[in-house]
């Protein structure tokens, strides 16, 4: 494997999905126009539970889920035309004098599968009372995995292996990216042969949300989703508040939809989250020698980025390593890896560079990333007309290398939806203030992807139906994958209790 791969593989492991964690009454009238809320025609069949598939089965053990299909139509506008069938996972509570109802669950991405995510959950030490509480249901949702999978034919050799754009140095930088992701907009349509990609859209998997619910015979249910999970949570609670019970939202997106404004908050949200990662770099200035000051492990990162513009290492460009650091900020977990990466590409010596890579037998490709990938242009393309002229990235690129020097001009960067070949079937989902007070933001004050800013708009968007619960940690997703214990415990008693905060609550480090 060369080394150019194994950064690939790594970042690619890391940031292929995207904003991915793991491993998601009467109709309000603020649903999306031009197609209808609410699935007309047959209610749908309940599901007939049963083994779930041996990969599934493996990756949840020890923990045994149940799975089952769901049907839901291709097209709202023409629910008696094509139908596909939706694969869930049951992990259903033991104790039915407690059980409320359902909890739907969602990773992010869009594009990460969610069969295995119930048992995930448990693995990461989900309480008894929540499990008790609910039927836990994972899923994946249209075009993911197992429910009718979508494919732009793409692969980690490719030059298109991550939703995140690639750092732009220059102009011409953008004008040769334009090239690209026009190519892989061009190859998407063409590998659409049955139809189905531009009806993978955030307003669709919520109304397959809610025929999952009728499935079940539920008159509410429950939700926690996690980053893209935020945007598809907040979908569904807006276009059916009567039929959203408590829905916590963990690692905001900031809307019902991701657009290029919040794709270039992941600029932001870099220059938020270094800081935690370079002090803790200085503190282990012997080990690794980065800088034994924040300020100059920061400059570290600034000087190899341009160093390896100009003079690639074993094949590891500017580029490369800074999407390596982007995808390796998201835990503290990650930063020892991180470091040794800096460690090896600093030292400008190639075998030192393979050293730090990848064993030579890892997998070169990330098992579904052709699958990922494709969903996620699949719906962030669909959900909103994207700016067409490359000129508008150019200037866009040129504001945020300035303004946000570690990683501007790569989340401004121009990607395949401003060439998509098919316009938005409808409007982005509204965002509806106007429903039960029922919505727990939970945000992590600093974050890569999905940075603080966006859960304050998505709060002030929703008003008094929500409240935001602060953590005061570094890193994405906070339930159950942080360890502040106010943010458990206010969380967890949302979601056994049904206590909402009273106000917006700020949970300080310990």
């Amino acid at each position: 494997m060369t080394r150019r791969r194994g950064i690939r593989r790594s970042a690619a492991m890391a940031v292929a999905l995207g904003l991915g964690l793991g491993g998601s009454l009467a109709t309000g009238p603020a649903a999306a126009e031009g197609a209808p809320a609410a699935p007309p025609g047959t209610p749908a069949a309940a599901p007939k539970w049963g083994d779930c598939p041996e990969d599934v089965v493996a990756e949840a053990a020890p923990t045994v889920l149940e799975c089952a299909t769901v049907s839901v139509p291709v097209d709202y506008t023409d629910p008696d035309r094509a139908e596909i069938g939706l694969m869930i996972s049951r992990l259903a509570s033991t104790k039915p004098e407690r059980r409320r109802g359902t909890l739907m669950l969602n990773p992010g991405g869009p594009g990460g599968s969610g069969l295995s995510q119930p048992a995930f959950l448990v693995s990461m030490g989900l309480p008894a009372s929540v499990l008790d509480t609910y039927d836990l249901i994972g899923m994946d949702t249209r075009g993911i995995g197992r429910s009718a999978p979508v494919t732009c034919g793409l692969t980690l050799d490719g030059p298109y292996f991550a939703n995140v754009p690639p750092y732009a140095v220059d102009d011409a930088a953008v004008t040769a990216q334009a090239k690209v992701v026009k190519k892989v907009a061009e190859q998407c349509a063409a590998k659409d042969t049955d139809g189905l990609l531009r009806h993978v859209t955030t307003a669709n998997v919520a109304r397959d949300l809610d025929r999952i619910r009728e499935a079940l015979g539920e008159k509410k249910t429950s939700f926690l989703g996690y980053s893209y999970g935020t945007a598809l949570g907040a979908a569904y609670a807006s276009m059916f508040p009567g039929r959203s019970d408590r829905m916590v939202l963990d690692s905001v997106i900031g809307d019902t939809h991701l657009d290029p404004e919040g794709m270039r908050r992941y600029a932001l949200g870099v220059e938020q989250t270094f800081p935690d990662f370079a002090r803790w770099a200085a503190a282990r200035h012997g080990s690794y020698g980065l800088g034994r000051t924040p300020a100059q492990v920061r400059r570290t990162y600034l000087d190899l980025a341009t160093r390896l513009d100009g003079a690639p290492v074993d094949g590891v460009t500017g580029v490369q390593f800074r999407q390596l650091t982007f995808a390796f900020l998201y835990k503290e977990v990650r930063y020892p890896q991180l470091a040794q990466q800096w460690q090896a590409l600093k030292s400008g010596d190639a075998a030192s560079v393979r050293a730090a890579g990848p064993p030579e037998g890892a997998a070169d490709t990330p098992a579904g990333l052709d699958n990922s990938l494709s969903v996620f242009l699949a719906v962030t393309c669909n959900d909103i007309d994207w700016p067409e002229k490359v000129g508008v990235y150019r200037k866009a690129v040129a504001e945020n290398r300035k303004r946000y020097p570690l990683f501007g001009a790569a989340a401004s960067n121009i990607n395949p939806c401003a060439f998509w070949p098919y316009a938005p079937a409808e409007p982005p989902v509204p965002v509806d203030d106007d429903g039960p007070r029922n919505i727990l933001l939970v945000q992590n004050v600093r974050d890569v992807p999905t940075p603080y800013a966006g859960a304050k708009e998505l709060r002030k968007k929703f008003a008094d139906r929500s409240r935001l619960l602060s953590v005061e940690d570094s890193g994405h997703g906070s339930y159950l994958l942080g360890e502040n214990p106010c943010g458990l415990n206010t969380t967890t008693r949302y979601l056994v209790e049904g206590k909402l905060p009273k106000k917006d609550t700020f949970c300080r480090a310990g």
